[in-house]
């Protein structure tokens, strides 16, 4: 996984201007990790272990996920993500190349093209759809897949945004 990140985080900054500071955010089936820096490598590397099938499997017992399923998971990955919050001070620019994320970016109407804003209004806002399809809407009606694992990566991001304070994250696939 640490591998991983490192080429994601190194094919984003060929992107990205030489300088500008930037928190890669990769979030794996079993793990996540972010890398953090404003070079050709990252300064700072860290592994949570908080991942789509792994917090979907530890956490949501029904598809959709029940309310107090969704509360339990939000205690765990709150936690792991608290981790990160110092090597994070400084950095405001969050990016992604997770294709999981991006379908959450289509979700709310993103357009394609080489690098989607996705803010956190828009995260909330599908979040929101998730919560009403957990206290029962019909799935049809909710706009976004009964997925236990898309619940997972959404909420992964939900929470690495809002207790991070990042305002958008920038997906680049």
């Amino acid at each position: 996984m640490e591998a991983e990140i490192r080429q994601r985080y190194q094919a984003i900054r060929q992107i990205l201007p030489e300088g500008v500071s930037v928190t890669v955010l990769h979030i794996g089936e079993k793990m996540s990790a972010v890398a953090t820096g404003s070079g050709a490598e990252p300064e700072k590397i860290m592994l949570l272990a908080i991942g789509s099938h792994k917090t979907a499997a530890d956490f949501f017992l029904h598809t959709p996920p029940t309310p107090g399923e969704i509360e339990n998971a939000i205690m765990q990955v709150e936690d792991e993500i608290a981790r990160t919050r110092e090597m994070i001070a400084g950095y405001s620019t969050l990016v992604t190349s997770d294709v999981s994320i991006l379908k959450i970016a289509h979700i709310v109407g993103a357009k394609a093209g080489s690098a989607l804003q996705l803010p956190v209004d828009d995260v909330e806002r599908v979040f929101s759809m998730l919560a009403r399809l957990s206290q029962g809407a019909p799935a049809a009606s909710a706009g976004i897949p009964p997925s236990p694992t898309f619940a997972a990566t959404l909420l992964i991001l939900r929470e690495f945004m809002h207790h991070l304070g990042f305002a958008l994250v920038s997906v680049m696939v």
